[in-house]
C-alpha cells in the first residue's frame, strides 16, 4: 500500500512539473507570449504583422552622402606652385663660360629646390623670388627676367614635383596608407584611392569617409562608380578614410546558429538574414513566428502604427508568418536594420516533445524511486 501511495504521488509531481511547460529549457519565448506582452494587451512593445505598408514604412537605409561645400569644390589647378613644392630648374647660358654652368658645359641643373613655408625660393644671382601662386611658365619668366640681368639670353627651363604643399593622407583599409600629393592624374577621390592601392576589403560593404576641415561625408564605395557627381575634386590637407560597413544584427532562436551577424551588402532582408544563420531549424522552427526586435524611431513608428499620440523611440516587434500566402515575399522585402534582433520561436509541439521528454525520463526516474519503496 505504502508502495502504491509513493508512485501516485511521484506521478502527480511529474505531472504538475509538466503542466509548467514553461519550466522546461527553451531559447526563449513563445510566440503566444510575445503576442502577450504588446501594448495592446497592456505591455511595452508594439507587435505589428509585416504587409506591404509595413515595409513601405520602415524601408529606411543608411543616408549618406557629402555636404554641398565638397560636392561643388572645383578641380584643383595642379598647375599652380604651392608651398612645400620642389621646383628643378635648367638654365641655358649664351656664353662658354655663364654665371651657373661649369667651365665648357652649356647648361646648369638645379635639382630640388623647395619652396618655402612663405612661398619663396633662392635662385643664385636670380635672388629670392616668390614661386608660390604662380605656374611653372609663370616663374620661368620670372627667372630668366632676373637671370637677364647677370647673362646674355638665359634660357630657363621649370619643371615643378608636387610635394607636401598639396598632399591627402589616405587610412584605413587600402592597398596602401600614406600621404599623397594631389598631381594632374590624382586631383579626384576615386582617383586618389586607386594610387592608394584600391579597398582592400569587399567593395560591397567598404565605407569612404572624407574629412576636409569641419566637413566630413561617407559614402558608399561603389557609389563612386554609380554616381559621377560624388567624385569629388581633393584639395590640400584632406583625409581619406575606408571603413568596413560596422553595422550588425543579432539572431537568436530557433535558427541554424545564434550569432551577431555583421552585414555583408548595403541592403539585406529578413529572409537573407535568416538565410545567413543556417535558415529555420527544421526540427524545431515555427515558421509562424518570426520576429524582429526594433527600437524604432518617432516618426516611422507613427507612420507605422498610424498614430500621431507617440512621442520619443518606440519598442517594435514585427512578425513574420513564412506560411501566409505571401508570407515569403513579405520576408523578402522587409530590411533589416543595424541592431535589429531576429528571434525565431519554437513550434508548439517542440515544447510538447520537450514535456514528454522530461515525462518519460522522470517517470523512469520515479519508478525506480517507487520500486525502491518496500
Amino acid at each position: 500500500m505504502a508502495s502504491r501511495t509513493a508512485r501516485i504521488t511521484a506521478l502527480c509531481v511529474i505531472l504538475g512539473a509538466v503542466a509548467a511547460c514553461s519550466l522546461l529549457p527553451r531559447s526563449g519565448p513563445t510566440r503566444n507570449e510575445i503576442f502577450a506582452g504588446s501594448v495592446q494587451r497592456e505591455g511595452d512593445a508594439f507587435v505589428v504583422e509585416v504587409n506591404q505598408r509595413v515595409t513601405a514604412a520602415t524601408a529606411v537605409v543608411p543616408a549618406l552622402g557629402f555636404p554641398p561645400e565638397m560636392l561643388n569644390a572645383a578641380l584643383s589647378d595642379t598647375d599652380v606652385i604651392r608651398p612645400g613644392d620642389r621646383i628643378q630648374l635648367i638654365v641655358y647660358e649664351n656664353v662658354t663660360d655663364g654665371l651657373l654652368a661649369g667651365d665648357g658645359a652649356a647648361a646648369a641643373a638645379i635639382n630640388e629646390v623647395q619652396v618655402d613655408g612663405s612661398g619663396f625660393i633662392f635662385i643664385p644671382y636670380a635672388g629670392r623670388i616668390r614661386a608660390a601662386g604662380n605656374t611653372p611658365e609663370a616663374l620661368r619668366g620670372i627667372i630668366t627676367r632676373n637671370l637677364d640681368e647677370q647673362t646674355p639670353d638665359p634660357q630657363v627651363i621649370v619643371n615643378r614635383a608636387a610635394g607636401d604643399g598639396a598632399t591627402v593622407t589616405v587610412s584605413g583599409t587600402v592597398g596602401g596608407q600614406g600621404v599623397y600629393p594631389i598631381q594632374r592624374p590624382t586631383r579626384t577621390l576615386s582617383a586618389m584611392l586607386a594610387a592608394a592601392g584600391g579597398v582592400s576589403i569587399d567593395p560591397e560593404i567598404a565605407q569612404v569617409t572624407l574629412i576636409r576641415g569641419n566637413h566630413r561625408g561617407t559614402i558608399w564605395f561603389q557609389d563612386l562608380f554609380r554616381d559621377p557627381a560624388l567624385d569629388v575634386a581633393l584639395r590640400g590637407g584632406d583625409r581619406i578614410l575606408v571603413e568596413e560597413d560596422g553595422r550588425s544584427f543579432t539572431a537568436l532562436g530557433a535558427t541554424g546558429s545564434q550569432n551577431i551577424v555583421p552585414f555583408e551588402s548595403q541592403v539585406i532582408s529578413a529572409i537573407e538574414a535568416i538565410a545567413s544563420v543556417g535558415g529555420l531549424n527544421p526540427s524545431l522552427a515555427d515558421p509562424t513566428g518570426v520576429f524582429v526586435l526594433r527600437n524604432e524611431a518617432e516618426p516611422i513608428a507613427r507612420a507605422v502604427l498610424g498614430r500621431d499620440d507617440l512621442i520619443g523611440t518606440q519598442r517594435m516587434i514585427y512578425v513574420l508568418d513564412l506560411t501566409a500566402p505571401t508570407g515569403m515575399f513579405e520576408a523578402r522585402d522587409f530590411v533589416i536594420r543595424d541592431e535589429d534582433t531576429v528571434y525565431v520561436t519554437a513550434a508548439p509541439i517542440t515544447q510538447w516533445n520537450n514535456a514528454i521528454s522530461a515525462l518519460t525520463g522522470t517517470l523512469g526516474a520515479a519508478g525506480t524511486v517507487g520500486n525502491a519503496v518496500p
